[in-house]
């Protein structure tokens, strides 16, 4: 078997699959892949089924290194820049590291979280059904903790295949849609309007178990203590000082503060990856408007595969893009023809 070591790597990496659906009424937290389109496309990439575990890489760089043989590895999610020994390689594409080869990643751009999926996944021992780590809990494999420097990830030999890219929907800058409840009743109307119509900010000292909301108080009408009751992904509480806490994949399967509103399924990952200190906004919709959405979501992860395209050429020059003019124009990074280059003259004082 090959394996991918990890040279460096910052905190809030992790490996991340489907999650383990289905135990929660056992106080089973389901972790899981915070944006899984991000996670299904790079799998699907590698030839993966789309929920197969991969390394979920925080906002902070990594270095990749294989030994043992070529590993084939695909990148999707947060933009960032990404090299295999000066090869650029760009996001939503696959690659293959040769024997001895280190994929640098640097800083996520617009965003929090890449997937890393390696072609037939992540050597490991199903905990529960899943790879999934949950730190606090002491759960997944093959290490039941953050990633660090230093571990291994086993994985067969690359098979050799064709590198493909994948066309993805841009990113949407709109609000964020929820559902109302289950606990609004627990807020005034005029309270309900201020969380729609104010702008919030996602605190740095949020984590994989809650995004912590900056914005104005929202005040209960009874007191923020209620009976505890089951929480989702995207389930919205609001403690006793009035600010919000949206519950992620390593939430608590219950919760005892009122939840004002839900984020609805299809925006959860969208909602996942903006990162600490943007302003965004939420937005009330409809049961069957989310619904809509969820189908809509649903149907784009089933078409995934109809989305991959090959990549023509695929060896590109580091330099020569640095010295690309991308400003004001659209340009693929894996066609150089698209680049408006200046002549070395041009950039080169006398």
């Amino acid at each position: 078997m090959s394996k991918l070591v990890i040279a460096s790597i910052g905190p809030a990496s992790s490996v991340q699959d489907g999650g383990r659906p289905g135990a929660q009424r056992y106080g089973l937290v389901p972790s899981g892949a915070m944006d899984r389109l991000a996670l299904a496309a790079a799998n699907t990439l590698v030839g993966n089924e789309p929920f197969t575990a991969a390394v979920e890489v925080g906002p902070f760089g990594a270095r990749f290194t294989a030994r043992g043989g070529a590993v084939r590895i695909a990148l999707a999610g947060a933009p960032r820049n990404a090299d295999i020994a000066g090869r650029a390689v760009a996001s939503d594409t696959s690659a293959t590291l040769a024997d001895g080869e280190t994929l640098t990643l640097g800083f996520a751009r617009g965003g929090s979280f890449s997937y890393l999926a390696i072609e037939g996944g992540i050597a490991g021992e199903p905990m529960f059904g899943s790879l999934a780590v949950n730190a606090r809990a002491g759960l997944g494999s093959p290490y039941p903790r953050p990633l660090q420097t230093g571990d291994e990830l086993q994985t067969k030999a690359a098979s050799g295949a064709t590198e493909r890219r994948i066309e993805l929907p841009a990113t949407s800058a709109a609000p964020i849609r929820v559902v109302w409840g289950p606990q609004d009743d627990e807020f005034a109307d005029d309270t309900k309007k201020l969380f729609v119509d104010s702008e919030w900010k996602i605190s740095a000292t949020s984590d994989r178990m809650g995004y912590r909301l900056e914005g104005p108080a929202i005040k209960h009408l009874h007191g923020h203590n209620i009976v505890s009751d089951g929480t989702v992904n995207g389930s919205i509480q609001v403690p006793g000082n009035g600010q919000p806490i949206v519950l992620m994949p390593d939430r608590g399967t219950s919760g005892g503060y009122p939840k004002i509103a839900t984020v609805i399924s299809a925006d959860f990952g969208r909602f996942a990856q903006t990162p600490a200190g943007r302003a965004f906004r939420f937005k009330a919709v409809s049961m069957a408007e989310a619904q809509a959405a969820l189908r809509q979501f649903m149907e784009l992860l089933r078409t995934l595969p109809d989305r991959l395209g090959d990549i023509e050429n695929f060896e590109l020059n580091i330099e020569a893009l640095h010295l690309a003019n991308v400003a004001g124009v659209a340009v693929n990074a894996v066609d150089a023809a698209t680049w408006q280059i200046h002549s070395v003259a041009e950039l080169t004082p006398d």
